[in-house]
């Protein structure tokens, strides 16, 4: 099974937020768990699914 891993660019742009929003909510504890490998930000794209379903809200 192949990982697939988004860097911070892409997730932002996956969720039409500044960069500087998702560095400021990763600060704060919020969002998806992430990987700090040789000083780069990325997301696992299974974590990044588990958290946009953690925030689904039915109406």
């Amino acid at each position: 099974m192949e990982i697939r891993h988004l860097t911070q660019r892409e997730l932002a742009e996956r969720w039409r937020i500044s960069e500087a929003t998702l560095e400021r909510r990763r600060s704060e504890g919020l969002g998806p768990q992430y990987l700090k490998l040789q000083g780069q930000v990325l997301y696992r794209l299974a974590d990044v699914e588990e958290h946009e379903e953690a925030c689904l809200r039915k109406v």
